[in-house]
């Protein structure tokens, strides 16, 4: 599996204090940690602006657009089942990942588009398929969807996904390692923490995807 080295923007944040004070996450490879963390309610979003990036192409095919789409409705699905603590529902979301990424015609990429696509694809079909096998596990679960939400970042920021997105980062998981996610939606609903932490976040940049 190929490493991701992301840089970060440079970004106005929207700060949530919802992580402030709290005790270190201690997630193992396989073990939930999230039973000795600590709800609080999260502080209003700063008033501030954020840098709002734009998809890299402009001339991506419609088939493509729309397979984007639903490539990204099934990832937004997993995000919110790992928020709630919903392991069965997020392998659902796993397996129509799978079948969303079916539906990409690579033939309708550019030379451009299909590097993008190919560097990420075979990476996030295994993600989607960890995730759809390890119902029960979800811990397991969460560890790849750290990894799918870096390959989910690529391909939004090349191709657009039909709505703004808000990359989102959680200081804590993975004792203090980190780990980001996209949201349709500024409201922090934490997939590593669950509903112990639920608002334990911060928005760090919102990537305008457009519609297909």
């Amino acid at each position: 599996m190929k490493t991701i080295i992301i840089t970060t923007l440079t970004v106005t944040t929207l700060a949530f204090a919802a992580c402030n004070n709290q005790p270190a996450s201690h997630e193992g490879s396989h073990t939930d940690s999230t039973a000795t963390a600590h709800h609080h309610d999260a502080a209003p979003a700063a008033a501030a602006d954020i840098t709002t990036v734009k998809p890299q192409f402009t001339d991506v095919d419609p088939a493509i657009a729309t397979a984007m789409k639903g490539l990204v409705d099934g990832y937004l699905q997993l995000k919110n089942s790992l928020a709630a603590d919903d392991d069965a529902a997020a392998g659902k979301a796993g397996q129509s990942m799978s079948a969303a990424l079916a539906q990409v015609d690579a033939s309708r990429l550019t030379a451009d588009q299909k590097k993008i696509y190919d560097n990420n694809e075979e990476d996030l079909k295994e993600h989607a398929d960890h995730i759809r096998k390890n119902v029960g596990n979800i811990a397991h679960q969460r560890e790849h969807f750290v990894m799918m939400s870096d390959d989910m970042y690529e391909l939004v920021k090349a191709f657009g996904g039909g709505q703004p997105l808000y990359r989102t980062h959680c200081p804590m998981y993975d004792q203090n390692k980190g780990a980001y996610w996209l949201s349709e939606s500024v409201t922090v609903k934490n997939p590593y923490m669950g509903t112990k932490m639920a608002d334990c976040g911060s928005v760090k940049e919102m990537i305008d995807t457009g519609k297909p």
